[in-house]
């Protein structure tokens, strides 16, 4: 037996139940992973909520953690019992002591990365690496919008799009985040809650705008963030803080400059091992290098994983957040 956290319903953090369930069997191709840290991600929140379906219920819960192989499947080459491994992808179920994927979607962890630095990055890290190497591959001198900047995405978007030569102006909602990322490499910040971005972007890039906007947060800011882009420049719409953007009519992206959008996943940049090897290479060596540091805000037991989903969701948190078994 072993333990996680499942959900019957969808709902508020209330839904979520600590269990017993059977150890999970690693079937072919799969493997078995003792996991030490599980990350934490609004995309938990998303299929909690129901904003995004889940295959069956109960459901497990999370896609990120960090541990040692506990069993490998038939067929199953390039990892073996004892590895110290990562994960971002696969099905639901990372809130859980042990946890059984599919083997292409685990890397072996180097040794200088631990498990909790692991947990809290490799969905963050990777989501940053297509994001400003291959959604929009940034060369450096660009200027982009990069909003929740103090987030754990956006702390790592910060020290990447510095270590790019790229500026990056960070929105933020209180004195304290707009230090955070600047902290981190931002080039300026916004503190939305007391200016409006579209004109402080303007004054900040005297009326130049954005080469590109990355916005996670949704429906609020959508316009908003087709507003401080140059003509022809990209929008990345790759998260739904605030709820998704639905009722868009085509029409605003020519209106507004002949926009483009693209709306990316990391399932659709890391969709074969191959891929998503080479991604991590890249995030490992900038963690190696000290180009990145992972900041591992805040830590909760798994059981409590409510709890810090909450924290989470309203905006309490900085850097990432991390779920000990």
């Amino acid at each position: 037996m072993s333990k996680r956290i499942q959900f019957a319903k969808t709902g508020g953090s209330e839904v979520l139940e600590w269990v017993d369930v059977e150890a999970p069997v690693p079937g072919t191709g799969e493997v078995r992973i003792a996991n030490k840290a599980v990350g934490l991600n609004f995309i938990d929140i998303y299929f909690r909520t129901g904003l995004y379906p889940t295959p069956s219920m109960p459901s497990g819960l999370g896609t990120e953690g960090a541990g040692v192989v506990d069993a490998v499947g038939e067929g199953v080459t390039h990892l073996k019992e004892g590895d110290r491994v990562a994960y971002a992808q696969g099905p639901l179920g990372a809130y859980a002591e042990l946890h059984t994927l599919p083997a292409s979607k685990v890397v072996k962890l180097p040794d200088f990365i631990d498990f909790e630095t692991a947990a809290a990055s490799m969905l963050k890290g990777l989501t940053v690496q297509y994001l400003l190497r291959q959604t929009y591959a940034l060369k450096g001198g660009e200027t982009i919008l990069f909003h929740a900047a103090a987030g754990g995405v956006g702390s790592i978007a910060c020290q990447w799009a510095k270590a790019l030569g790229v500026k990056l102006i960070g929105t933020v909602s209180s004195k304290e985040k707009a230090g955070l990322a600047m902290a981190n490499g931002a080039w300026a910040t916004i503190n939305y809650s007391e200016e409006s971005v579209v004109e402080r972007v303007r004054e900040l890039t005297n009326g130049d705008m954005c080469d590109v906007v990355y916005d996670s947060v949704g429906k609020d800011t959508w316009e908003m963030s087709l507003d401080c882009l140059k003509p022809r420049a990209l929008m990345v719409s790759f998260g739904n803080a605030s709820g998704p953007v639905d009722g868009v009519n085509i029409g605003i992206l020519n209106q507004k400059g002949a926009l483009f959008v693209t709306r990316p996943s990391l399932n659709g940049y890391a969709d074969t091992r191959e891929r998503l090897e080479i991604m991590c290479e890249e995030f490992f060596s900038m963690i190696e290098s000290g180009k990145i540091r992972i900041d591992v805000a805040n830590r909760y037991p798994l059981k409590e994983a409510g709890k810090a989903q909450d924290a989470l969701q309203s905006r309490q948190t900085t850097g990432s957040t991390i779920l000990l078994p």
